[in-house]
């Protein structure tokens, strides 16, 4: 089984990046399932319906989100619309709309996607994500997936890679996502999970994580509010990991960055 899971995409030119790309990626991959981080794929925060119609007709299968996916109102009834699978961190508190984790049919296999979120340096009060992975996992114990596959949206690389070596051996694979930055990082773990602390963003290539450099940099210079905008700069960037997994053994036999660039 061979998964691609895309980073954070961001905003329009996101969007248009990923339709250029995706089509030829999944092809030359024969990916089986792709999955994306998706809570700035709107504006560069929250989502929408024909956001996600847009990556989905690219070749997005379903999506994961982080904290910012709530900046839309549309979203609680796109959690509730059965035409989308769009996670949002499992550890919210009890009630919270949407869910945390999901079965994905593949033929006759099925995947579990998980996603949860890191808690230090951000401003949620969540519930711990290392317990909520375990319940999780319990909680699934008599519907055994062949695959898990976690997105942790997380600030701090330190808290990543802790999650990742709790989590080893336990799940499938572990993939950061949430700083836009992407790391070199990916491997396999000493028990035989994936891993990459953080995916990388869909988005400008010359821009502070998509919004336009010249506003960042006014706001660090002055320490005054500013309104934050979409980069224009035209060269994109398109980050992701491919995932092979050995379904037999539920882990993963081989991970490998694939980024690309294209100028829209």
């Amino acid at each position: 089984m061979k998964v691609l899971f895309i980073g954070d995409i961001d905003a329009k030119p996101g969007r248009q990046a990923t339709t250029a790309l995706l089509p030829d990626i999944r092809k030359h991959y024969a990916c089986d399932l792709v999955i994306a981080n998706v809570e700035n794929v709107s504006h560069g925060k929250g989502v929408t319906r024909k956001a996600l119609d847009d990556i989905r007709e690219a070749g997005v299968d379903v999506f994961t989100s982080g904290n910012h996916v709530w900046d839309k109102p549309e979203v609680f009834e796109i959690f509730n619309d059965p035409n989308y699978v769009l996670l949002r961190p499992a550890n919210y508190p009890h009630g919270t709309a949407g869910s945390g984790a999901k079965i994905i049919p593949l033929g006759d296999k099925k995947l579990l996607l998980i996603n949860l979120q890191g808690r230090v340096f951000m401003h949620e009060n969540l519930d711990d994500p290392f317990r909520t992975l375990e319940k999780l996992l319990k909680q699934y114990e008599k519907d055994v997936p062949d695959a898990i596959i976690v997105d942790f949206h997380a600030e701090v690389t330190s808290e990543k890679r802790a999650f990742g070596f709790f989590a080893d051996g336990k799940v499938t694979a572990v993939v950061g996502t949430h700083t836009h930055v992407p790391t070199a990082d990916a491997q396999i773990l000493p028990k035989g999970t994936a891993y990459v602390t953080d995916l990388g963003m869909v988005g400008p290539k010359h821009a502070v994580l998509g919004v336009d450099k010249e506003i960042i940099m006014r706001q660090f210079l002055t320490q005054l509010p500013q309104r934050f905008e979409t980069s224009e700069d035209p060269l994109q960037i398109f980050c992701s990991v491919l995932i092979e997994i050995n379904t037999a053994t539920k882990l993963a036999k081989h991970i490998e960055r694939v980024d690309r660039e294209v100028k829209l």
